[in-house]
């Protein structure tokens, strides 16, 4: 079970780096279109792992 939490944590988090990653562009307009796109899908992600954090710990709360 822990080892199943480890690799989701770890998956979001690749998932937020990547996005991060992706939207790393030279090209000006493309970075000043994107910047709030950006900030509206890490803040999906932070929510997102956030939310999957404490619905593990319920679970193995309640079990």
């Amino acid at each position: 079970m822990a080892f199943a939490v480890i690799i989701i944590i770890l998956l979001a988090v690749l998932a937020l780096i990547g996005t991060i990653y992706a939207a790393k562009d030279t090209e000006v307009s493309y970075t000043k279109n994107t910047k709030g796109n950006i900030s509206r899908l890490t803040s999906i992600y932070a929510v997102v792992i956030i939310l999957s954090i404490l619905v593990i710990g319920a679970y193995i709360f309640i079990k």
